[in-house]
């Protein structure tokens, strides 16, 4: 399965910067992290984790227990430069989290079978 998310332009750029060791701009990070958050939510459809990667969006993602009040029991956050590096395949998961590049909580906040995108 193949989306237009994951090739778009945002992500391009966004990657590209990162490459030549610049910060992207804040609108290009802002589209690169809502656009592959998407893909996740497409992907791994469910409300049982809550993905957040402040301060440019959050999903609700893999199938399970459904979250509807207070704070979720399992939730993934990071920095956005590691998101696009996690969903991408250019950091792995497991790395990821030995780093603490990742902070996760709740025993369904593993997304390995998830990423990357």
């Amino acid at each position: 399965m193949s989306s237009p998310h994951i090739k778009s332009a945002a992500v391009a750029a966004a990657l590209s910067a990162l490459d030549e060791g610049r910060t992207p701009e804040r609108p290009v990070l802002r589209e690169a992290v809502r656009a592959l958050l998407t893909v996740l939510a497409e992907r791994a459809p469910g409300r049982s984790v809550e993905v957040r990667v402040p301060p440019y969006g959050a999903v609700q993602c893999v199938p399970g227990p459904r979250h509807t009040r207070g704070t979720p029991a399992n939730v993934v956050e990071m920095e956005p430069e590691t998101w696009l590096a996690v969903a991408t395949g250019r950091l792995d998961w497991a790395d990821a989290i030995t780093q603490g590049r990742v902070r996760v909580s709740g025993i369904r906040a593993d997304l390995s079978a998830h990423l990357p995108l």
